[in-house]
C-alpha cells in the first residue's frame, strides 16, 4: 500500500501538439522581411548619426544590419505559425519606416 492517495477525477496527461510544417513560410518571412527590417533600422541610425563623420556612421550602419538580420531570422521560428511570423514582421517593418521617417524629417526641419 503507498502513502500517497490515488486521485480518483485526475485528467489524464495532454497530449503533444504536432510540429507545425510551416517552417518554409517562417524562414521566408526572416529572410525577406528581416532583411528589409535590418536595413531600414540600419537607415535610422543613419538618420540619428547625421552630424558624426560618414566613414564612422557609415560602418556602425553597415554592421548593424548582420546582427539585426540574423537575430530576426533566429527569433522567427518562436511564432506559432508562419502567417504570424509574416504578420508582425510586417508591423515591426512598418513601425520601423515610419521611425525612420520620423527621425529623417526630424533632423530636416
Amino acid at each position: 500500500m503507498s502513502a500517497v492517495p490515488a486521485e480518483t477525477g485526475a485528467a489524464p496527461p495532454r497530449a503533444l501538439k504536432p510540429i507545425r510544417t510551416d517552417w518554409v513560410s517562417k524562414t521566408l518571412a526572416g529572410l525577406l522581411l528581416g532583411f528589409s527590417l535590418a536595413i531600414v533600422v540600419a537607415g535610422a541610425l543613419m538618420a540619428l548619426l547625421r552630424g558624426t563623420p560618414l566613414p564612422v556612421s557609415g560602418q556602425l550602419a553597415m554592421w548593424l544590419v548582420p546582427p539585426v538580420w540574423l537575430g530576426v531570422l533566429s527569433g522567427v521560428y518562436f511564432f506559432s505559425s508562419g502567417l504570424r511570423a509574416w504578420a508582425w514582421l510586417l508591423g515591426a517593418n512598418a513601425l520601423a519606416l515610419g521611425l525612420w521617417w520620423l527621425a529623417s524629417t526630424a533632423g530636416a526641419a
